[in-house]
């Protein structure tokens, strides 16, 4: 990597400075040193952009689901044919789109990600034991690779305790029998202020693809909006970094202050010829789906529990929001107060067979958050889903603060248990104990469960 240090000693400083005459002489200096220099090199097709990437390669590649991805480099390797790729990403693409082609033409032999759920042949090369896997909680999975371009080797992080992650024995690759051939390592815990953190190593990568929106004739480059995603560290956690944009500008054109990855770290930039953009999943409503209210029994249940959800947001809270029941609370809020809302991912699935963490991994380590869990109080046919313990690897250790389904709310404390405080009209003590996989106590306060008036 190219650079200049300039440093400068006000107070005395002991060095040597050469004079005229080949004379030394000994006193305060300013002095500066140099590295070679760099210069962004332009291509115009993306196959010689990358056709040095060797077999067994590590790639760093940006985008967040399809958002931000590098289509046409990716698009590059295709053609390169390169094998045994490691790849880093947040995502795994989809069947036929993204890393998905990577995938199906069997060219990546492992996956570094924390979101892969929308790809049917990813799930199914790695059950077959044809791919390595190590999933990585995605704050952690965004920090490592950070860390990796700071030169910091490793940190320490509450993510994952009491977790998988930290135990170890997560399946990385499968043997076509279904036994386990690779397990993740356990991590080294170290206790600081009371709280249990993991330690996780950086992450770099031989090369890194990254999708921008417009660069300079310098190539300093800018993101546009959430497309920054994780092409902004990995640009700086690579020792070759290949950048593809829409638009090549005049230099002046970005304010000094808008450049978003400065050309030091982009070695490679080209023009990306063409962009499909697309969208995982794209839901139209139809007309006969608009409905002001549904007659169904289930949706009667989901709404329940959306109206004591919503009873949950205070004045000036911030909220971070999973997908389904959580965001549609959001529609409940009064007008009269005022709360500051984020959504994501929520917690990963993986498909039918596999199971995995995601963004909520990182939410529900920070002590300071209150965790409220929204479902449906069974699973079909009655089955516990409240339990004694879990059957399920853990999202996060003793995090959970109340439960709210259509029958019941639960307070959880992580040494007295569940306590009931609300029950839905018409049900009892005893219909809750039937239905609830563990013991309980009841509060002496019990009132029947709320809801938000519309």
């Amino acid at each position: 990597m190219a650079a200049l240090k300039l440093l400068s000693a006000r107070s005395p400083l002991c060095a040597s400075a050469r004079l005229t005459g080949g004379a030394w002489s000994k006193g305060c200096v300013c002095y500066f040193s140099t590295s070679t220099r760099h210069h962004t090199k332009f291509y115009t097709d993306p196959v010689e952009a990358v056709k040095d990437i060797p077999d067994g390669a590590t790639i760093l590649v940006g985008g967040f689901g399809l958002c931000g991805i590098p289509e046409n480099l990716i698009g590059a390797l295709l053609k390169t044919g390169v094998k045994g790729l490691t790849a880093v990403s947040n995502n795994a693409g989809v069947d036929n789109f993204g890393l998905g082609l990577l995938l199906r033409s069997k060219q990546i032999k492992r996956m570094v990600s924390s979101y892969v759920g929308e790809n049917a042949e990813f799930e199914r090369q790695y059950l077959s034991g044809e791919l390595e896997v190590e999933l990585t909680p995605q704050g952690t999975l965004a920090e490592r690779i950070r860390a990796g371009g700071a030169g910091v080797p490793a940190f320490y992080t509450s993510t994952g305790y009491g977790t998988l992650v930290q135990q170890g024995g997560a399946p990385i690759k499968y043997n076509k029998d279904g036994s386990i051939a690779i397990a993740s390592k356990p991590r080294e815990v170290r206790e600081f202020n009371g709280q249990h953190f993991i330690l996780e190593e950086a992450i770099t990568g031989d090369f890194a693809l990254v999708k921008a929106w417009k660069a300079d004739q310098a190539g300093n480059v800018i993101f546009r909006k959430s497309a920054r995603n994780f092409n902004l560290p990995m640009c700086k956690a690579a020792e070759t970094t290949v950048v593809e944009v829409e638009e090549i500008v005049d230099i002046g054109s970005f304010a000094p202050e808008d450049i978003h990855i400065p050309k030091i770290y982009v070695h490679r930039l080209i023009k990306g010829e063409k962009y499909e953009k697309r969208i995982e999943r794209l839901s139209v409503r139809k007309e006969k789906d608009v409905k002001t209210k549904s007659d169904k029994p289930g949706d009667n249940v989901r709404e329940r529990i959306i109206k004591r959800a919503a009873l949950e947001f205070e004045d000036g809270m911030y909220a971070n929001l999973g997908i389904g029941i959580p965001l549609l609370a959001s529609n409940f809020i009064s007008p009269n107060i005022t709360v500051h809302l984020q959504s994501e991912n929520g917690i990963l699935g993986l498909g039918k067979m596999v199971k995995g963490m995601g963004g909520a991994m990182d939410l529900v380590s920070s002590a300071k958050t209150k965790v409220v869990v929204t479902m449906e109080h069974s699973a079909k046919g009655n089955v516990h889903k409240i339990m004694e313990k879990c059957t399920l690897p853990l999202t996060g250790k003793q995090c959970v603060n109340r439960i709210i389904t259509e029958k019941a709310v639960f307070d959880v404390d992580s040494k007295k248990g569940l306590t009931l405080i609300e029950l839905w009209e018409g049900l009892t003590v005893d219909d809750i104990k039937k239905s609830t996989g563990c013991d309980f106590a009841v509060s002496p306060k019990l009132m029947p469960m709320q809801q938000i008036t519309t």
